[in-house]
């Protein structure tokens, strides 16, 4: 028996039948009752179907069914199972097989009406039962297809926002065209349905002009995928959008660099050189925005690690001028020519440090090399989810000559920190790599996986929430604040910094294994610490997420206001016991420096280093060092910091019911109200990593506080702004989100999911 239907009727007492009705057989009789299905088959999904359940004496006769007689039914596709409605005899009579329409409700008591709805296409198992037992023909096995092709879900594989390709020469781009609720639609047998994608390319630089591509659609039928073969005849840099009948793919926005024959094969042996000595030769045109009043000779070497600028003196001894990660964070941006030299331009940035601007006939070339070996650096594609199982493949490569064989480790529960700070003083990296057995002093558990994650959860709380330990802190004092790490009191030391570090190092090993043996840490960490951990230099907006009362109160008012009359100097006051401590000074003599409307970006710039990363550098550097002991920078460097947030904490379990229930909205106009209704319906087909984004963007972090929505302060807002057709907008310090006004659902769908990934998306070229 169901062992969910055996729990369903514990509850309910059986009938008892009298021994004339047995002889006579009036009695319900399972193996008697039929189905009626009401749809035909194949369906597709999406809509509400419904099947309906005849009942029948032992005799033959209609028996009248009620919530009484503990019908069961489950509709299961492998572990999910779908919600049922159930009514009893009151079906239409216009569909019941051999009724008439004179016929009275009461002719239908001995029929029940099932109806569900399915989202997710497959072959799905219905069970149903009645007094416990199963009816004629149950389980039954039921066939539900993809809906129709859904450009907002359709996306290329191994996405990547920038494409290098030879001039005339056709290339492949892999596309899994999926419908509204994720499905494959991989049946390539129905041609008519994968006819209608195009491209558009318009030239980054110049008048912006359109080019022709020649698109041809083909078929994959070893990976059951549609391949769009495209073929340019012109060299250059463009910006694609491919569409399916007019409406863009889900990541149909992307560069395609265009290379002359000659450039192609240049590219190729320089990615295939094991010796990466290769260089390429330019001008330096601009530095930190500000043009050179004569161009420096330079030369650009690219290897699979870096991107280094150097100088010859006497054309012999070379000068290292600038080195970039060939990393996500490292961006480039096409200028269009230099009208001095003649030649292309190409602004080279990565957050770290003031942003390049070269000048090189080889542009294109540089490009394509960096975009190759980033491609490599971060397993090919783009995604999240992509960059994840990469890291993760990365991580166990590094370690597999390392056993993961158990190690037990002796915990004080009332002195976590120090008894785990002691146990774990002297182990090598080999042991940081096997796992862990906890035993915790006094009391009898054994350790079969549950004492191990229950001391994670311990540490993680000790280590990073500002308690006892402090070796974080928060800028304000409530559970929705971010952590940020403590200025160094005089009781803490950087090796626990260092072993801050290694715990969730070992945490993304440990997750790397997957299984029973994935781990997150649960901190809701500041938006500029994490940017540290990838080398991103902080900058006054970060202020925003990371201390908002200062933002609202300081760093938005100098922004927005004239400063010329307000007295300040590249300097800050550090008042202790309402007493003048120090002067800081910002930037070297910063306090003889005056703030003007000009320089006043530059001063908020200053006064986010001193802030966020100066005052902590010893601390974040001692975190580094633990952390890089299990898990290398390069690694680390292919997130950005959000996505490096959802990699060491996970997400939260979110639910829209909640989120329903805890929100407030501003707006009341019969637009926005369309808005709001499209809103839900979008986020309600979110994935778990889709709502951390949506949080993200609105909040500020992808964690939620221990009381979930309900606890966020202020509440999730939803509030309607004045614009129509752009991205939406988000007020971190107020948990706000504003949504302009759209001509469709699918135009908003695609905004909402570009502004929540806005900038998350990588290396690009602009």
């Amino acid at each position: 028996m169901n062992s969910n239907y055996a729990a369903y009727i514990a509850h309910h007492s059986r009938s008892k039948h009298s021994v004339v009705d047995f002889v006579t057989g009036k009695y319900l009789s399972p193996h008697h009752c039929k189905v009626i299905w009401d749809w035909e088959e194949p369906r597709q999904v999406g809509e509400t179907v419904s099947f309906r359940i005849k009942f029948y004496q032992r005799n033959g006769r209609p028996y009248k069914v009620s919530e009484g007689d503990q019908l069961f039914v489950e509709v299961i596709l492998g572990s999910l199972k779908m919600p049922c409605s159930i009514s009893y005899g009151n079906s239409n009579s216009s569909k019941m097989d051999n009724s008439s329409n004179n016929h009275s409700n009461s002719n239908h008591s001995n029929i029940a009406k099932v109806s569900f709805t399915v989202h997710k296409s497959g072959q799905y198992r219905i069970v149903i039962m009645v007094t416990g037992a199963p009816i004629k023909g149950s389980p039954f096995s039921k066939t539900f297809l993809p809906g129709p092709i859904d450009p907002a879900k359709s996306g290329f594989v191994n996405q990547s926002s920038s494409v290098i390709c030879q001039r005339g020469v056709p290339h492949q781009l892999q596309v899994e065209p999926k419908d509204e609720f994720g499905n494959l639609c991989a049946d390539i047998s129905n041609i008519h349905q994968h006819i209608g994608y195009s491209m558009r390319l318009i030239e980054v630089i110049g008048n912006s002009k359109s080019c022709a591509a020649n698109l041809q659609v083909t078929f994959d039928k070893a990976l059951n995928s549609v391949v769009l073969q495209v073929c340019i005849e012109q060299e250059g840099c463009f910006r694609a959008t491919v569409a399916y009948r007019g409406h863009k793919l889900k990541n149909g926005d992307f560069n395609i660099l265009v290379l002359s024959p000659a450039s192609y094969q240049r590219v190729n042996k320089s990615v295939a050189k094991k010796c990466h000595n290769v260089y390429y030769e330019a001008r330096l045109v601009a530095y930190n925005n500000d043009r050179l009043e004569k161009a420096k000779k330079i030369y650009c070497y690219i290897s699979p690690k870096q991107l280094t600028i150097k100088e010859y003196f006497m054309k012999i001894f070379p000068k290292r001028l600038y080195t970039f990660r060939v990393c996500p964070s490292t961006k480039f941006q096409f200028l269009g020519l230099d009208r001095h030299y003649d030649t292309p331009t190409l602004l080279i940035e990565d957050g770290c440090q003031a942003p390049v601007e070269i000048a090189s006939k080889d542009r294109d070339v540089i490009a394509s090399v960096f975009t190759i070996f980033l491609l490599k650096n971060i397993g090919g594609s783009e995604t999240f989810k992509d960059k994840q199982d990469f890291f993760y493949h990365e991580v166990r490569q590094l370690h597999s000559k390392r056993i993961h064989e158990r190690l037990p480790l002796k915990i004080n529960r009332q002195e976590l920190f120090k008894s785990s700070l002691k146990a774990t003083k002297n182990f090598s990296t080999s042991d940081w790599c096997r796992s862990f057995e906890i035993h915790f002093i006094g009391e009898q558990g054994v350790d079969w996986g549950g004492l191990r994650r229950e001391w994670f959860e311990l540490l993680s709380m000790a280590l990073f929430e500002p308690g006892d330990n402090s070796l974080f802190t928060k800028f304000k004092d409530d559970n929705q604040a971010l952590v940020h790490p403590n200025p160094c009191p005089a009781n803490l030391k950087m090796k626990h910094y260092e072993f801050a570090g290694r715990i969730v190092g070992k945490c993304l090993y440990e997750s790397a294994l997957g299984g029973i043996y994935k781990q997150f840490i649960k901190a809701r960490f500041s938006r500029s610490f994490l940017a540290q951990l990838i080398g991103l230099r902080v900058n006054y907006r970060y202020f925003e997420q990371d201390d908002p009362e200062l933002y609202n109160t300081k760093i938005k008012y100098i922004e927005e206001n004239d400063v010329d009359d307000m007295e300040l100097v590249f300097a800050e006051e550090e008042y202790k016991d309402g007493r003048l401590d120090r002067v800081i000074e910002l930037i070297p003599n910063g306090a003889r420096i005056a703030v003007t409307n000009i320089n006043k970006t530059h001063y908020l710039n200053a006064l986010a280093q001193f802030k966020l990363a100066r005052r902590v550098q010893e601390e974040i550097d001692a975190f580094l060092k633990g952390l890089n002991e299990l898990i290398p920078d390069n690694l680390l460097s292919i997130f950005d910091e959000n996505e490096l947030e959802l990699l060491i904490c996970g997400s939260s379990n979110y639910s829209i019911t909640e989120l329903r229930e805890n929100h407030t909205i501003s707006g009341s106009s019969a637009e926005f109200t369309q808005v709001l209704e499209w809103f839900w319906m979008i986020i309600s087909g979110f994935t778990q990593e889709d709502m951390g984004r949506l949080l993200q963007f609105t909040t500020g972090c992808s964690l939620l506080p221990p009381a979930g929505f309900a606890e966020l302060n202020p509440k999730f807002q939803i509030t309607a702004a004045p614009t129509y057709g752009v991205l939406p907008t988000a007020h971190t310090c107020f948990n706000q989100i504003c949504l302009p006004t759209y001509r469709s659902s699918e135009e908003m769908q695609q905004a909402l999911m570009i502004a929540i990934r806005e900038g998350n998306q990588g290396f690009a070229l602009v």
